[in-house]
């Protein structure tokens, strides 16, 4: 029966639905997209390619662990274990693949080397080029994949490579040709012995493969007694299971990580492994900020909603209707709701799932190789969040007309209720305090990682707490801009009146644009506040000349060599950059040479001294805030493990204040970069008095070396932010989307309640074009609520983002990209407001105050 009625009701009150229908469809559109992007970090397949006929790989354990014992009170102990991922690829003895030679079941095994190797000079986009890395192998290797030689033959001595097929044809090059290669060390030309493809397994499509002799892939890994990986080929009719437990067995008190199946990827694309846990991060992130601004938004359409039908849910308590029945019918008009808008919502949510995971490809924030998985889960799960929120939404809206006497609601159905519900003031302060909690938080906060969820959390609840507060903050706007509306005459006038009496349905409007504008700008504004306080900090300290950078993987050591002996240079300081963990906690860590050091770089030392760090090679400078969080100071031990997770300890030397523009640490660089895949220098600041043409010519053997200025170093910083920038708007792109549509939404619904006041202007006298000024000046003033609300927000919390991330409260604001979202807002207000207001008002006056 009610649900029925139910059904009768949207059939009959269409409009009035669509607008609950299009923002639930857009809530779970956004849960499903969120929802796919979380399951693909934590399910998504990463497909092998170089070990695609080594059905078991041997390698080192990527990850850093820690175990801890809690003793209890009733004399059991709880252990815990941890694991985190080391940053760059973790090298395994040689000597493990003689455990396993011997295994019943093993053909062979295969010694892997990986390592850096780049042609040059690389492709331009339009010849074949594109950003597939390339890695540089023994040829020895070969059968792995399998590769197998189409033309030539296999390199013989120092001076052979052999290609694979697909390098062949971008670049033209054919077996006698001359290549040169960046390697780990200085670039060098080979002659293409052979050109290879990979045997019945199709070309690789994720990188390019070079090999090399024997003796020469060894020089060039730079890893002497380690291999990157082993592959175990077994003998025919070998089941890979029983082997992997033999294998196991055989590697028993070693580190050595055993894989089979799609456990091989990860093995071979560390990026890819690397990338699965941004994209949890990110998925929850963003699942977690759409979850709480659908919400918000949800809940304020359905009041909205429930708001225009009071009069209909009046009479129903008139004619009868228990407070229960109330209840019922506006949960089975939600679910019938969100059922048809969480079908439609996840079925939209798939090919935007597709097209996040490849924009975020496209931007290098996920590699190719991690495949997006489609699963079901995600879009039952939005169809699920729907129905909830549908259903929780409609009641929270409709718990104040339920509870009412028919009498009550019936002569509040006539006039809005002035006075507020003391439950909504206290649960608005309540907000408004957590809020105002969130962003104190923020103000201790020192690490990105802990900041980034936080900001957006307090921008949220302070606009949830508009939301409930916001019929006075209406009425208190309205009172302030009455002396500046009068000025606009009578319509004027008008306006004012109707903001003051209609406070709580302008107060709906004013959520979803306040929450628009504060979080645009929280968006928009984070990235450069963080930034423009790390170029400034690498600015000052930053004494170079020139700067050297390098168009491919890096300055190589004897490129900084040769500057090093050009007349008139005073010092070279090379500069390598990865991550590092101290204990499970990551850290940001450059290494740079010794020599001449403090004519190039001052990082502002306030204890300890630049000296003492130079004058030994197992010392550590640091970064005010790392000192702090792990208590060191000078002549404290540190203790760490390295880009390949080898752990070592090192003694404190100088903490330093210019941790945002140079990293928390900074250690010596030939202890660092032994330890990371690319161990080429990322740039070399140079001091002294020599122009930018004799340092070009110094470097005539380096083609791909670049000199630039400072300044221009600067310029390619900034860029490089910019890209973080857009990564984080896109990241948050749909929620900002999602809000957009919700404010033209709810416009539109408050707009299109106002028939019969329209037409009863109409006939009191009033013209179109007066009616459609008075909404004009409306929408105006609701805008300006909500840009001061939405400003006033967003400063808050990046002043205490500033504070917490840079010590100063000092938040980058970019006043033509401020005016534009004002502006943007604006623009969808009115347009918001004046179509459905023209539309309303080509009805007949008379007809319009007789309808229904």
């Amino acid at each position: 029966m009610m649900l029925r009625y139910a059904l009768r009701t949207i059939h009959h009150r269409k409009s009035g639905f669509l607008g609950a229908l299009l923002a639930l469809m857009c809530a779970a559109a956004l849960v499903t997209a969120c929802g796919t992007l979380l399951e693909t970090g934590l399910r998504g397949r990463i497909a092998t390619e170089r070990y695609a006929a080594t059905p078991l790989v041997v390698s080192a354990d990527q990850n850093v662990h820690r175990t801890t014992v809690k003793h209890k009170g009733n004399g059991k102990t709880k252990v815990k274990h941890k694991a985190k991922p080391v940053a760059e690829r973790a090298w395994l003895p040689a000597t493990a693949a003689d455990r396993i030679r011997t295994l019943p079941g093993v053909r062979a095994v295969v010694p892997e080397l990986t390592f850096l190797a780049e042609p040059l000079p690389a492709l331009p986009a339009d010849a074949g080029g594109d950003d597939t890395p390339s890695y540089g192998h023994s040829w020895e290797s070969a059968p792995l994949t399998p590769f197998a030689l189409t033309a030539g033959r296999a390199p013989a001595s120092a001076d052979d490579v052999v290609i694979d097929r697909g390098l062949a044809e971008r670049a033209g090059l054919r077996t006698g040709d001359r290549l040169t290669v960046q390697s780990t060390q200085a670039p060098r030309t080979y002659r293409v012995s052979g050109i290879a493809a990979p045997d019945g397994h199709g070309e690789l499509r994720q990188q390019t493969s070079l090999f090399f002799s024997t003796a020469e892939a060894e020089r060039l890994a730079a890893r002497p007694g380690q291999v990157s990986a082993l592959g175990v080929l077994p003998a025919p009719g070998t089941d890979t299971g029983r082997l992997k437990q033999q294998v196991t067995q055989a590697l028993s008190g070693t580190t050595a990580q055993i894989s089979t199946g799609d456990e091989r990827g990860p093995v071979e694309f560390l990026d890819a492994a690397d990338a699965r846990i941004k994209l949890v991060s990110m998925g929850g992130a963003m699942g977690g900020t759409s979850l709480l601004v659908a919400v918000l938004v949800v809940v304020g359409t359905f009041a909205l909603s429930i708001q225009q039908r009071h009069r209909e849910l009046a009479l129903l308590r008139t004619i009868a209707a228990t407070s229960r029945q109330i209840r019922r019918l506006l949960g089975r008009e939600a679910l019938v709701v969100g059922a048809v808008a969480g079908v439609l919502g996840a079925l939209a949510g798939l090919p935007l799932a597709r097209l996040l995971h490849s924009r975020f490809i496209d931007m290098g924030v996920v590699p190719p190789t991690l495949e997006r998985t489609a699963g079901i889960l995600p879009a039952c799960a939005a169809l699920a969040v729907t129905l909830l929120g549908a259903w929780a939404a409609a009641r929270i809206a409709g718990r104040r007309i339920a509870r009412l006497r028919p009498a009550e609601a019936m002569a509040e159905s006539a006039v809005e209720r002035r006075r507020m519900a003391r439950g909504r003031i206290a649960a608005g302060l309540g907000l408004l305090i957590g809020g105002g909690v969130l962003v104190a938080v923020l103000g201790i906060l020192h690490t990105e990682a802990a900041s980034t969820p936080v900001t957006f959390l307090a921008v949220v609840v302070l606009a949830m707490a508009v939301s409930l507060l916001g019929p006075l903050l209406v009425r208190g706007a309205a009172f302030l801009l009455a002396g500046a509306l009068r000025a606009a005459g009578h319509v004027g006038v008008l306006a004012t009146a109707n903001i003051r009496g209609n406070s709580t349905r302008m107060a709906s409007v004013v959520t979803p644009l306040t929450l628009l504008i504060g979080m645009t700008c929280t968006v928009l504004f984070v990235q450069p506040t963080l930034g423009d306080a790390a170029l400034a900090q690498a600015r000052e300290g930053t004494h170079a000349t020139w700067v050297l950078g390098a168009q491919g993987p890096g300055v190589p050591a004897e490129a900084a060599e040769a500057v090093r002996t050009t007349s008139g240079v005073t010092a070279v300081t090379e500069v390598v950059r990865t991550t590092v963990r101290v204990g499970l906690d990551k850290y940001q860590a450059q290494g740079v040479t010794a020599a001449g050091l403090d004519r190039t770089w001052d990082p502002g030392v306030t204890r300890g001294s630049l000296a003492a760090f130079t004058a030994g090679s197992r010392t550590a400078a640091i970064s005010e805030l790392a000192a702090d969080r792990l208590g060191l100071r000078p002549g404290s031990e540190l203790k760490l493990h390295l880009g390949d997770g080898t752990p070592t300890t090192l003694t404190v030397a100088a903490v330093y204040r210019r941790g945002l523009g140079f990293g928390d640490l900074t250690l010596p660089h030939d202890l660092l970069a032994r330890h990371m895949n690319n161990p080429l220098a990322a740039t070399v600041l140079v001091a002294g008095d020599v122009s930018r043409s004799e340092l070009t010519s110094a470097l005539g053997k380096f083609p791909s070396v670049a000199v630039a200025a400072p300044a221009e170093a600067d310029r390619l910083q900034a860029a490089r932010q910019q890209e973080n920038a857009e990564v984080n708007l896109l990241a948050m792109g749909l929620v900002l989307a999602f809000t957009a549509i919700a404010v033209v939404n709810t416009l539109a619904m408050s707009v299109s309640e106002r028939l019969k006041e329209f037409a009863l202007l109409r006939l009191a006298g009033a013209t179109r074009r007066q009616v459609l000024r008075m909404l004009r000046i409306e929408a105006l003033s609701v805008l300006l609520v909500a840009a001061a609300l939405g400003t006033g927000i967003a400063l808050a919390v990046l002043t205490a983002f500033s504070i917490g991330m840079t010590g100063g409260a000092a938040p980058s604001v970019r006043p033509l990209l401020y005016a534009t979202v004002v502006g943007a807002a604006a623009l969808l207000a009115l347009v918001a407001t004046a179509l459905p207001g023209r539309l309303a008002l080509k009805a007949r006056p008379v007809e319009a105050v007789t309808s229904r």
